[in-house]
């Protein structure tokens, strides 16, 4: 069993970019919805440009949760997230950044989520310290509406005015 451990933010400006020395296309769908009663993980495909996998991840909201991924032929991800994807496709630009020892995971997202950019950075371990870039703004790593999950039930375009009000104030106030 793999278990994920990583740290999100809200990215202030747009800084990283000179930085980044790789762009990825990705489209992703989920197969369960995480709000039926009992639902214990969130089931995925992701098409990553030319690749594809299916991913289970723990309901868990913080630093770390089990996750499992398997490598699936292209064209069969690309059937599943046609045919059985439970909501809107999620669609972004990775973009990875080193920062010190670490490579941060800056998703531009796309289409209903249009203008959220969150950063993300793995960790060997949950007390493991890391280097803060400066366009790195607050941490959002226990909020659950800037998971991918939620984002495909809940998108950024559909956020009430309070809630895109919040991540204004929450991206400035570390400016």
């Amino acid at each position: 069993m793999a278990r994920e451990i990583e740290r999100k933010f809200l990215v202030k400006n747009d800084d990283w970019k000179a930085l980044a020395y790789q762009k990825t296309h990705f489209a992703q769908g989920y197969l369960n919805s995480i709000f039926e009663g009992g639902a214990k993980s969130s089931i995925r495909v992701r098409i990553e440009d030319n690749r594809a996998n299916m991913n289970i991840k723990s309901l868990e909201i913080g630093l770390s949760r089990d996750e499992y991924e398997y490598d699936i032929p292209l064209k069969e991800g690309q059937k599943i997230l046609a045919t059985l994807a439970v909501g809107p496709v999620i669609e972004k630009y990775r973009y990875l950044v080193k920062v010190g020892h670490h490579t941060w995971e800056i998703d531009e997202f796309l289409g209903d989520n249009l203008g959220l950019t969150v950063a993300e950075v793995e960790l060997a371990s949950e007390q493991e310290q890391i280097e803060m870039p400066s366009w790195a703004g607050t941490e959002v790593t226990n909020m659950s509406r800037y998971y991918n999950v939620s984002l495909g039930v809940h998108p950024f375009s559909v956020w009430s005015l309070e809630e895109k009000d919040e991540k204004t104030e929450l991206t400035c106030s570390n400016l």
